[in-house]
């Protein structure tokens, strides 16, 4: 199951997302990263703590959202710690096109000096 969430601090957009990141569970992802490019959240940090399971279709739909904020010449970072979902990044090279941080402060932070 995955469970979503989503608020706003300062210019940045902060989506909690818990669960597996999957096949039939990306869709839901996709749908919320669209909506709130839609609403001019150009800025967003995926908190992916709680993710149990990530697979490419979720990382198909994370970097989707990455191309619809670039259009906005926005951003689309992670928060990830866990190693089995970092080596998903490194195998694919996606560390190299998303900001990958190992906390929501230490991104905030991160994000307060890009501005």
């Amino acid at each position: 199951d995955l469970k979503l969430d989503h608020h706003s601090e300062d210019r940045l957009t902060i989506v909690e997302v818990e669960g597996e990141i999957d096949v039939y569970t990306a869709p839901r992802l996709r749908e919320l990263l669209i909506d709130l490019v839609n609403k001019g959240n150009f800025h967003l940090l995926v908190n992916m703590e709680k993710v149990d399971f990530l697979d490419s279709t979720g990382l198909g739909v994370l970097v989707g959202g990455l191309k619809r904020v670039r259009a906005h010449d926005g951003s689309l970072e992670l928060v990830c710690t866990q190693e089995r979902i970092l080596k998903i990044f490194r195998i694919t090279g996606l560390t190299k096109v998303f900001g990958i941080y190992a906390s929501v402060e230490e991104a905030k932070e991160a994000h307060g000096r890009d501005k």
